[in-house]
């Protein structure tokens, strides 16, 4: 019986990602394993009811708007760890060749260095993270994890 190879790669502390479906395309990212779920600085977030139904309206990092009519709402230990209650919605986050389907939650980073954090949630089985590293797109781990270790006697 053969043993599955699991397609984990190694990323830094920073990283470039993509949200094609907002529109954000080489975006500096923090990859924060303190942090549960990936968050995404917004400039505005509206919550308008029209015809009975709650839309999102969300204005991010280039001014443009979107809205989003599926969407949660969830207590979230900020970074100053204060509970506040946060909008989720559902993407697509491209780190290196992998896509992942996610959630992530809506919040002002306009006062943090990187507007994208990405938390332990979006990374669990897929990337192993080394903080010695930045932009690695994701470096596949079979061919680098012995040079790594070596490196480290």
């Amino acid at each position: 019986m053969a043993l599955k190879k699991h397609s984990v790669k190694i990323i830094g502390r920073r990283e470039f990602v993509d949200l094609p479906e907002l529109n954000i395309f080489h975006t500096e990212a923090k990859i924060d394993t303190g942090a549960y779920t990936c968050a995404i600085h917004c400039k505005h977030i509206d919550l308008i009811k029209k015809e009975g139904t709650e839309i999102l309206m969300v204005k991010f990092l280039d001014d443009s708007i979107f809205n989003f009519s599926d969407f949660t709402q969830k207590k979230i230990k900020s970074t100053s760890g204060e509970m506040e209650e946060r909008y989720i919605i559902k993407t697509i986050f491209h780190i290196g060749r992998k896509k992942i389907n996610t959630t992530v939650s809506l919040t002002d980073r306009g006062g943090m260095r990187y507007p994208i954090l990405i938390g332990r949630r979006l990374l669990k089985g897929k990337f192993i993270v080394d903080v010695n590293l930045i932009y690695t797109n994701g470096i596949k781990t079979q061919n680098n994890l012995s040079s790594i270790t070596n490196n480290k006697k």
